[in-house]
């Protein structure tokens, strides 16, 4: 018998998600690592990054996590998923500046809670841009292209390799390719469907869902997320 010649499977592309020391971004790393998708975590403090990627490690020990500090973490991925409070949005964006390069395309989850104000979480904040991603999307360099999504997924539930997601991830953003790429990517993560909700302008209402669903889970005890109905079957 011929020996047979081992090609091993192409490596995915790396994804870089900014404020993957969080639990958000945490929730995202490990469960796009699950998915096969190399990882790097990004910190404004790169021990934090560090230890947020060894404990990806241990949590899914056949994933690729990296950490490093936030420039460095930007520079390693076409994508790369923003999840920071809405109070370090600004600030982050700005020492990004120099390392954001065209085409690269940026993931923004960021909610202009009133809780950044020392406001209640169930409120939102006026962005005079119209939305914290049309904010991100006039500070980062020209040719780099901002959607926004991950806005409505509990990170509790994302944390949790146990939990068996079920939800939908709506996405906006004003070319459909950088939409399609981000709704490819989520739905790498095994429970969840990305869903074209419009252009970047539609993620005012999509960014209100996040006290709305906060309220909500308050009430109830729970971690509610969204799912839409009557779509057209992929």
């Amino acid at each position: 018998m011929d020996d047979e010649i081992y090609t091993p499977a192409p490596m995915a592309d790396p994804i870089s998600i900014i404020g993957g020391s969080g639990a958000l971004g945490y929730g995202l790393a490990v469960r796009l690592g699950r998915a096969g998708i190399p990882v790097t975590i990004g910190s404004r403090d790169a021990a934090r990054a560090v230890e947020a990627a060894e404990r990806a490690a241990a949590a899914v020990p056949d994933g690729s996590f990296t950490g490093l500090g936030n420039a460095e973490a930007a520079a390693e991925s076409s994508i790369v998923i923003l999840s920071v409070p809405f109070r370090n949005q600004s600030e982050t964006l700005t020492n990004l500046k120099t390392t954001l390069q065209p085409g690269q395309l940026v993931v923004d989850a960021t909610v202009p809670l009133a809780a950044a104000v020392s406001g209640k979480a169930t409120r939102i904040l006026g962005v005079w841009q119209g939305s914290a991603a049309q904010q991100a999307q006039e500070m980062v360099p020209e040719g780099v292209r901002v959607v926004s999504a991950f806005h409505t997924v509990a990170a509790a539930h994302l944390g949790d390799l146990d939990w068996q997601l079920d939800e939908d991830i709506l996405v906006c953003g004003d070319k459909k390719d950088d939409k399609a790429r981000v709704i490819e990517l989520i739905g790498k993560i095994d429970g969840l469907r990305g869903v074209d909700a419009g252009k970047l302008e539609m993620s005012r209402i999509v960014e209100s869902l996040t006290p709305l669903l906060i309220g909500i889970n308050v009430r109830h005890k729970t971690h509610a997320g969204i799912k839409i109905t009557g779509l057209p079957s992929a």
